[in-house]
């Protein structure tokens, strides 16, 4: 059930560099499961990632789960600059967002996809620590379409992750590709 989740992290070693972004396929009876699309997972914390994947894979809910590690290369994934100039064309099915990162934060890249008409209909998430009021406010005026505040405790974190990506990848019906 875990195996792409297992894969991905089975070679992290300690004090071994990080790749900058990986792609987790999650697949059922060896398939992947062709009729879902893909969620992208924008998140600095390594923990928070890995549990993220965990969650969304123990769940069945995307082919592929593409994981970016700050706002600079999620703008750069969305607008097929550098490293993935050549990616899959499609638009992920969700995208979920971390606040704080370095580089650029998740206020700014929420703030630039929503102003751009290609990336505006893609929902996005800010799955995130920050409780503070400003941030919440923010990212709601800025057009995000939901702001979930990390759980401490791993099974709500879970059962929050689980909930999200059953919602933005099942049950939502997004609006068709223009």
């Amino acid at each position: 059930m875990l195996s792409g989740f297992v894969s991905l992290v089975s070679g992290l070693k300690a004090n071994q560099p990080l790749a900058r972004h990986s792609i987790c396929h999650c697949k059922q009876g060896g398939r992947a499961l062709n009729k879902l699309g893909y969620i992208l997972l924008v998140d600095d914390n390594q923990d928070d990632m890995e549990l993220t994947q965990r969650a969304l894979t123990r769940h069945k809910l995307a082919n592929e789960i593409v994981v970016l590690r700050d706002g600079e290369e999620a703008l750069d994934y969305l607008y097929h600059r550098g490293d993935f100039v050549s990616r899959n064309p499609a638009h992920p099915i969700v995208v979920l967002l971390d606040v704080k990162m370095p580089k650029i934060d998740g206020i700014k890249v929420l703030q630039t996809m929503k102003s751009d008409p290609t990336l505006q209909s893609i929902p996005v998430v800010m799955l995130t620590s920050s409780r503070q009021g400003p941030d919440v406010d923010e990212c709601y005026r800025l057009g995000a379409n939901a702001y979930v505040v990390k759980p401490v405790d791993f099974q709500q974190f879970t059962e929050a992750v689980k909930t999200i990506g059953m919602f933005w990848a099942v049950i939502n019906q997004a609006s068709p590709p223009s």
